[in-house]
């Protein structure tokens, strides 16, 4: 390993063990990296210089930012951090904020000091945002204006945060971010990282709804850049990305702002979309490659034969498995094959995926090139074709856990076990049948289980609870929650909407049960275990029964 530039060494002292650590392979050229350079550099810096430096960059709401404007605010946000706030290289930074231009400013500046980015989802609570700040020992954070009252609640629960910064006050605070940044030299020399020192924490809620924080170096971000945009979507400089995932999501942080502009494109960012403003958004923009989920896809089909795209020339499905309906769906009513992949936290991004040539309806595809993957059984064995069992993946990324148990679980015997159930056909192609563990994957947002019934079982209403994926034929997949009832507390629409009403203030509001079943007893064994199987499978079978 090359010298790593973190004065903090935090990240590096709580990497897992090396006989945890996945295997990385490194064969292709596009992934031979010198041993030390700063991502920012390379996706920043190496524009101006290559002569990017007056082509549009990022395109918001009511503004738009060049390559250079964006590479100098970046660089007074990083004085900012380093002679406001005194950080230095290893410290975390917590970002706060929904996807507009500012966001990826200031995602720039923490990486251009040699900080390591801690990007949160802007719907995170309390509860959520104090997990993470623990776990990283956050010690700064930049926030929007808007939402800073929950991590501010948070921030008193957390000893190691001493510094919160707001940007987008409207004003004109001495303290805001911008106001801090006016004036100061838009040139900052960025800190040479070492291409293995942590450049980002990027936290998944995990099967157990305990945040789980997955370290990416800075080498991993470029691979990312490297390997599926180029060989799969092949972006080009002419393209101008769009979609719905948050920046806070790996698939949004790739797809909305690296892979554009690791290739001199640029990217459109804004807050919030429906279907209709999606499509007149990319109309209105010329929008040619939109990265969104197989939900959106469903709802947009109804409304692209009033409102056609014809810029629109790629089309990236993930967050959730593709339906071969929904595919057939969007060609039919759009005439552009989706590009279906599947990526996680872990990995960083996608790494099983295909061209619209190689498409084929109900598979996810083959592996990127870089990775390898197989689908083996619970003793690790490689299963024949046609039987399924645990996807495990190889390749340039892999999982690294923040000082965290589980990664023994993900990581086997060198492989990255995802946590998916898929059968590989004698073509190499991989199908997609379950996920193998309690994450529930909605609308492309994944969803612990025991966190939402943990969020239940605060309410004086709710004596016993099971929280599982239930089918639906808009969302893929539903939160649904199978609830007892206290003595005395008469269940029914009522108290399903107190309940649901609880849980969006509790946790993520995305997060809250949008079924809920009053049972009076949950199903146990002999031994008193709960079988979260006999409601997983009651749940399908009542959503066959009422579609049959």
């Amino acid at each position: 390993m090359t010298y790593s530039a973190h004065v903090d060494t935090f990240a590096r002292d709580n990497l897992p063990p090396a006989d945890q650590m996945p295997h990385f392979i490194f064969e292709l050229p596009e992934f031979q990296y010198p041993d030390r350079f700063n991502c920012a550099t390379e996706l920043l810096d190496r524009a101006i210089e290559c002569g990017w430096g007056d082509r549009l960059a990022i395109l918001g709401q009511d503004n738009r930012l060049t390559y250079r404007e964006l590479n100098e605010k970046a660089s007074q946000v990083a004085r900012v951090l380093v002679e406001d706030f005194g950080l230095v290289p290893g410290n975390r930074v917590l970002l706060r904020g929904a996807n507009t231009p500012m966001l990826a400013v200031v995602w720039f500046g923490v990486v251009k000091a040699g900080l390591i980015a801690v990007t949160t989802m802007a719907m995170l609570r309390e509860k959520e945002l104090t997990e993470i700040i623990s776990k990283a020992q956050v010690q700064a954070a930049l926030c929007e204006k808007r939402l800073d009252e929950e991590l501010a609640r948070a921030a008193e629960k957390c000893d190691t945060l001493k510094h919160i910064c707001l940007y987008h006050s409207g004003d004109g605070s001495p303290d805001s971010l911008e106001q801090r940044m006016a004036g100061r030299p838009a040139t900052f020399e960025n800190i040479e990282t070492s291409a293995e020192d942590v450049v980002t924490i990027a936290f998944t809620s995990g099967t157990t709804g305990k945040p789980k924080g997955t370290m990416h170096y800075h080498r991993d971000i470029m691979a990312i850049c490297d390997g599926f945009p180029k060989s799969i979507v092949q972006i080009t400089s002419d393209d101008r990305c769009i979609g719905t995932p948050p920046l806070a999501f790996t698939f949004g942080l790739g797809g909305l702002l690296l892979f554009p502009l690791r290739v001199g494109a640029s990217t459109i960012l804004l807050e919030q979309y429906t279907p209709e403003t999606m499509l007149r958004v990319i109309r209105d923009l010329h929008a040619t490659i939109l990265f969104t989920s197989p939900f959106f896809y469903r709802r947009m089909a109804d409304h692209i034969e009033q409102i056609p795209v014809p810029t629109l020339r790629k089309c990236v499905s993930a967050g959730e498995a593709l339906p071969a309906s929904t595919r057939a769906l969007w060609k039919a009513r759009s005439g552009l094959e989706l590009i279906d992949g599947i990526g996680a936290t872990e990995m960083l991004h996608i790494f099983i995926s295909h061209t619209e040539a190689e498409a084929r309806p109900g598979a996810t595809g083959k592996p990127v090139p870089g990775y390898r993957a197989r689908v083996i059984d619970d003793q690790g064995a490689e299963c024949p074709p046609g039987v399924s069992g645990r996807l495990a993946v190889q390749g340039p990324t892999g999982c690294r856990y923040l000082a965290d148990d589980r990664q023994k679980q993900y990581v086997q015997d060198g492989w990255n076990v995802t946590g998916d159930t898929y059968i590989m056909d004698e073509d190499g192609y991989f199908f997609y049948q379950a996920r193998s563990d309690d994450m529930i994957i909605s609308a492309g947002y994944n969803i612990a289980g025991p966190e939402v019934e943990e969020a239940l079982m605060r309410h004086p209403a709710v004596a016993e609870c099971v929280v599982v994926g239930a089918p639906d034929p808009d969302r893929g997949t539903i939160v649904k929650a199978y609830v007892v009832a206290k003595p005395g507390v008469e269940p029914g629409q009522e108290l399903s909407r107190t309940l649901q009403e609880f849980v969006q203030n509790t946790i993520a509001p995305y997060k809250y049960p949008r079924a809920i079943e009053f049972i009076s007893e949950l199903p146990r064994t002999n031994t008193g275990k709960v079988q979260r199987y006999v409601l997983r499978n009651r749940a399908w079978q009542q959503e066959q029964t009422k579609q049959a």
